[in-house]
């Protein structure tokens, strides 16, 4: 991940993790619809870790969670 993004890596985070609880699911839940492990779906959610998320994975994770993928792209200014 370039540093330079590192604030919106950061926001797809937090939308996953507001869908995610909106949605009812768990970590372990979302995990296991995505195929991967809980402690990824946690780092890809805590606000204090920048991780990187293919866009394979974010279409899986908006199938998951019923959402239209756009809306983990839209980023407040």
């Amino acid at each position: 991940m370039k540093p330079v993004y590192k604030k919106e890596y950061l926001q797809i985070g937090l939308k996953i993790s507001y869908y995610r609880k909106l949605r009812g699911l768990t970590q372990e839940q979302l995990a296991e619809k995505v195929n991967r492990t809980p402690a990824y779906i946690g780092h890809l959610e805590a606000p204090n870790i920048s991780k990187a998320v293919s866009l394979d994975t974010l279409f899986d994770i908006a199938v998951a969670l019923d959402v239209p993928v756009y809306k983990f792209l839209t980023f407040d200014e």
